[in-house]
């Protein structure tokens, strides 16, 4: 996958019974809105408590849901999920692309300490600018709620 956070062996099958606050999470992504780089996937960007996927607990924040009720999401706008997810009924299967533990993503081999800092410092604060800027965009478009 382009750019993807996920590896396709974490694919998992999630189905959420809709509440009266809908499916109780929020989604960033789309061909038209890049949550990840070279990646148009949507993912969940926020979990509401008390919400019918807070309450089930397999869906997490930063998990990619590739399939609703069986259509794939790939290369589909922001607000056409919108609109799969609107009309998908009370009984929502989803398959999810679940986001990686971190030390799932730890070195394979031993490096020094020292070094090894000096990364980790370099990646948090190239994360934290991306986190800064999909921020920035996130704000600046209508928040969807389902």
């Amino acid at each position: 996958m382009n750019g993807s956070l996920h590896s396709s062996s974490n694919v998992v099958s999630i189905e959420l019974k809709r509440g009266p606050s809908g499916l109780g999470f929020n989604i960033v992504g789309g061909v038209d809105q890049q949550y990840v780089m070279n990646d148009s996937g949507i993912y969940v960007s926020k979990i509401k408590e008390d919400g019918a996927a807070a309450l089930d607990g397999r869906l997490q924040e930063g998990d990619k849901i590739v399939a609703i009720n069986g259509v794939q999401l790939e290369n589909r706008t922001h607000r056409a999920v919108v609109e799969l997810f609107r009309t998908a009924g009370e009984d929502v299967q989803l398959r999810v692309q679940k986001k990686l533990s971190r030390h799932m993503n730890g070195p394979t081999s031993p490096r020094p300490e020292q070094e090894s800092a000096v990364s980790s410092l370099g990646i948090l604060t190239v994360l934290a600018g991306a986190a800064a800027l999909a921020v920035f965009f996130f704000m600046r478009h209508h928040r969807r709620h389902f």
